[in-house]
């Protein structure tokens, strides 16, 4: 008899560092986030402008760095606390490993594991350190999330079984063999353990603007410092009298006008702050944009047990078909083995008798074969669903009765197996001359969320498919049960090879059972090839395969480790109705953040169009750093961190970009044709500089504000507010002398005050031209959106 190691070998092997312990990050580093917040180029740009101003002397126009210095800091705190929350929550979630110490077998953690430990493995454990069978009952291990392979791979004593695959069928002992970070699981860096970037539309689409810009803003920068320094009398002039200082300002106003920071840090932020409510409610986000992916899924695929049902089973009725006598006993016996599932468990509720003698073989349960079977002195002894074992033919007249039978029981949703009997084999098959002796039903609780949760998809038009491994009629009782239309379910034996038949079968049915592992996953991988956006929940170690495929991947805390493993998300209290809420958060943060990317692309569009314009026409850039950052600040900065946060139902409609870029390069255009009809009339009428740039600043903090008073409608009373501080700064800069004589801002004068007043108006009116035109391409965008799933 095995009894493992003992606890002095186990102290000995802890003292020599010889233990599983490997620290592997759930979330990113403390480090990857300080790199990702500061280490950039557009800070690297940003830092070189503020230490050019304060080399030549101009440090009350540095503002904006200590703003960039602001949002990084901000930016990596609201990361780290979010980090903290999904590590706190990830570290509750962590498997478990079971071992033999003493002759005891003990559930420790999986770190706890050391050199040479004696791991039980039963079906629906994940291997936790790579070691040698030295026993084995049927054991088969699934290697898929390790090798792609996703055939069950049967065991011998001195095969090896490999950290991160997963028991399937049957039991056994191995001696651990590597351990810790030479063990294979903790030598990859796979996507299930560590954060990775999913597809993102947001985080895409924005990088490729911060590319952009990237291209530009040299070659803008060399055409304004040109202007400018020829504004000052030229190059030669400017460098002897030391006007080059006034143009080196003017162009690293508007080199820091042009970079999108703040958009960044908001999508940051708004990432963070979703997965942080998120683990309020019990949800632990493994992956932050897969808050966003979520609120992009249009068909979400779900398994039936311990997602649709509770996954607890419970023993029904029994339904004999003829005499055999022992047939309770062997039920009694196949209830109370160390490797029965949850439904063989559940006989034990009414067969307590067990057999006089021991078994000669048994073979254990496959979820290929879906059956297993045991071998007594009276015969063999098989328990399994009726259409595996007893497969109907049209030559027999029984096969038929009993499959009709069967059929009729799984349509009131009760799971069905028969138990047979009949002559032993040697090659693991039914025997020919089995007979069936009963039919078992077994029930599963409804989720009381369940009929909710689905409803909500309905009115969301997030189409369901429900596949699981169980009696197709059965699964569709059930679903009809939740509210779903689902007149029958379609036997996934029956799927077709061809990968459009598989569509039209996949577009005709709802409800599909007896699918295996691996259809899970290429019915995911075809409705994902078909263009839809697929959710993929489940718990059972048969999902893995599907989740790991799904855009969104979703696992039940209760569920098998290998499932969370691969899980972007997971239901920590198990709670299917938490869906809508993750949903919801994730729609909050894409419609918010698209309402705050056409802020900040607006800025630097029409930043870029005045440096492109001033640098041309040879004109003074018509702004301090310092006064853009304020006009910034008021208009951008502060209100886009209450409207990135605030509550938003929009739905999501694919286009992000292309919309965000449609408001703000023209409305980027009516605001530079403001500020450069401004200046040229006043140069024309003689006014003096600092006049001309008080104006300036004045009329593009208006438009700025009727910008985010545009793109806030319906303005509530929460946004009106925020509107109405940012007006009352606006007076409280102009009018304050310390702020107005730091800002460099002047009195106008009335033919000034007039010209800006007119300027502001006019430029306004373009901004609501541009707006209407935006909202007819968002409907636009709606319109195909809905025909394209309609077609779908």
């Amino acid at each position: 008899m095995r009894t493992g190691l003992s606890a002095t070998e186990v102290a000995e092997r802890v003292a020599a560092g010889r233990t599983n312990a490997f620290t592997q990050e759930t979330s990113r580093s403390v480090w990857s986030i300080v790199r990702a917040n500061v280490l950039t180029l557009f800070n690297g740009i940003i830092l070189a402008c503020f230490l050019v101003l304060l080399a030549i002397g101009r440090w009350q126009d540095a503002l904006f760095g200590f703003s960039a210095i602001a949002n990084a800091v901000i930016g990596s705190v609201q990361e780290f606390r979010a980090k903290r929350s999904l590590d706190r929550l990830a570290l509750l979630n962590s498997p478990s490993a079971r071992v033999l110490r003493d002759g005891v077998e003990a559930d420790i953690e999986v770190g706890d594991v050391v050199m040479d430990d004696l791991i039980v493995l039963r079906a629906g454990d994940q291997v936790p350190a790579d070691a040698l069978v030295v026993e084995t009952h049927g054991l088969q291990v699934d290697e898929s999330m390790l090798t792609g392979e996703s055939d069950a791979v049967e065991k011998s004593v001195d095969d090896r079984v490999l950290s991160g695959s997963t028991v399937v069928a049957g039991e056994g002992c191995a001696v651990v063999d590597r351990v810790g970070a030479d063990s294979f699981a903790n030598s990859l860096s796979t996507e299930a353990k560590r954060f990775s970037l999913i597809a993102s539309e947001l985080r895409s689409s924005i990088n490729r603007v911060l590319k952009w810009v990237t291209w530009i803003v040299g070659p803008v920068a060399l055409l304004v410092l040109n202007a400018q320094m020829n504004a000052v009398g030229g190059w030669s002039d400017a460098t002897s009298s030391g006007a080059w200082r006034d143009a080196a300002t003017a162009t690293i106003a508007a080199i820091v006008a042009m970079v999108p920071l703040g958009l960044v840090l908001m999508t940051s932020i708004s990432f963070a702050a979703g997965a942080v409510k998120l683990a309020r409610k019990q949800v632990l986000v493994q992956e932050l944009p897969a808050v966003e992916a979520l609120a992009r899924v249009d068909l979400i695929c779900l398994d039936k047990t311990g997602t649709l049902t509770q996954g607890d089973i419970v023993f029904d009725a029994v339904h004999p078909i003829r005499e055999q006598a022992g047939w309770e006993r062997v039920l009694a016996w196949y209830g109370v083995q160390s490797d029965a599932n949850a439904t063989a468990r559940s006989l034990t509720a009414r067969f307590t008798d067990q057999p006089e003698v021991a078994p000669t073989d048994r073979i254990a349960f496959s979820s290929a074969r879906k059956w297993s079977a045991v071998v007594f002195p009276d015969g063999m002894w098989i328990l399994g669903g009726p259409e595996m074992v007893f497969p109907a033919t049209t030559d027999d007249a029984g096969r038929r009765e009993l499959a009709a039978e069967a059929e009729r029981l799984a349509a009131t949703g009760r799971r069905t197996l028969v138990l047979a009997h009949g002559t032993p084999t040697t090659d693991e098959t039914v025997p020919h001359d089995a007979v069936p002796v009963a039919l078992l039903t077994f029930r599963e609780d409804i989720r009381p969320d369940a009929a909710e949760t689905l409803a909500y998809f309905a009115a969301q038009e997030v189409g369901v498919r429900i596949i699981s491994g169980d009696n197709p009629q059965t699964v569709a009782a059930i679903a009809r049960d939740v509210g779903l239309d689902a007149p029958s379910g379609f036997d996934a034996r029956n799927l077709p090879d061809d990968d459009d038949a598989l569509l039209r079968v996949l577009d005709e049915h709802l409800v599909f059972g007896r699918v295996t592992p691996d259809q899970k996953r290429r019915i995911v991988v075809a409705l994902r090839r078909a263009g839809h956006t697929v959710a993929m929940t489940g718990d059972g170690v048969n999902d893995a395969l599907a989740i790991k495929e799904a855009d969104i991947g979703i696992a039940m805390n209760s569920g098998a480790a290998a499932t969370k493993a691969v899980a972007r998300l997971i239901l920590l209290d198990g709670r299917f109705s938490h869906l809508p809420s993750v949903v919801a958060e994730g729609r909050q943060v894409i419609a918010n953040i698209e309402r705050v990317s056409m802020l900040f692309l607006t800025k630097t569009a029409y930043a870029t169009f005045l440096a492109i314009v001033f640098g041309i026409l040879m004109l003074p850039f018509p702004f301090l750093p310092r006064q853009l950052s304020i006009s910034d600040g008021l208009t951008i900065g502060l209100p886009a961190f209450f409207l990135a946060l605030l509550p938003n139902a929009q739905r999501y409609i694919p286009g992000f970009l292309r919309r965000s870029l449609s408001f703000a390069v023209p409305a980027g255009l009516a605001v530079t044709l403001g500020i450069t009809a401004y200046a040229r009339l006043a140069a024309g009428l003689g006014v003096p500089e600092a006049e001309v740039r008080t104006g300036s600043t004045l009329i593009l903090t208006l438009i700025g504000l009727w910008i985010l008073v545009v793109l806030s409608r319906p303005v509530t009373r929460f946004k009106g507010a925020v509107i109405g501080v940012m007006m009352v700064a606006l007076v409280v800069v102009y009018t304050v002398p310390i702020a107005r004589d730091f800002l460099q801002f002047v009195e106008l004068t009335l033919p000034t005050a007039l010209l800006v007043l007119g300027t502001s108006l006019v430029s306004i009116a373009l901004i609501e031209i541009v707006r209407f035109a935006h909202r007819r391409i968002a409907r636009r965008d709606e319109e195909r959106m809905v025909a394209q799933r309609a077609a779908k």
